[in-house]
């Protein structure tokens, strides 16, 4: 079985929540918390995930931060702009996400991370 990882921001509700989750269903050592807003992934890490979750760039963008409405959202931008812009505003990211045998979610529902358990 491989590790899960968590991308975690613990100011969020969610991410906190999905985090007990995966402590209640896994073994403490196998669970590798990555808090994303400290060491944001690369754009490879990045562009895996998205691959694993099935999403476009656009569809994991926060766009209620402050930051995307005064910098970015009335700008047309590639798939590759956005996800430069994610790693450079990790705080842009939708959180949490779940990482685990090349299989990833979306901890929105926290209850989603169970899919992948």
């Amino acid at each position: 079985m491989g590790k899960v990882k968590i991308y975690h921001n613990p100011r969020c509700t969610k991410s906190r929540q999905t985090l007990k989750l995966l402590e209640e269903n896994e073994d403490q050592s196998n669970i590798e918390v990555i808090k994303y807003l400290e060491t944001p992934p690369s754009e490879d890490e990045l562009r895996d995930i998205l691959d694993k979750l099935g999403l476009t760039a656009a569809e994991l963008v926060r766009k209620g931060e402050q930051v995307w409405k005064d910098d970015f959202r009335d700008r047309s931008l590639s798939e590759d702009e956005l996800i430069k812009i994610m790693v450079e505003n990790p705080k842009l990211i939708e959180r949490p996400v779940v990482v685990k045998d090349g299989k990833a979610v979306l901890g929105r529902p926290p209850e989603n991370v169970m899919l992948i358990l």
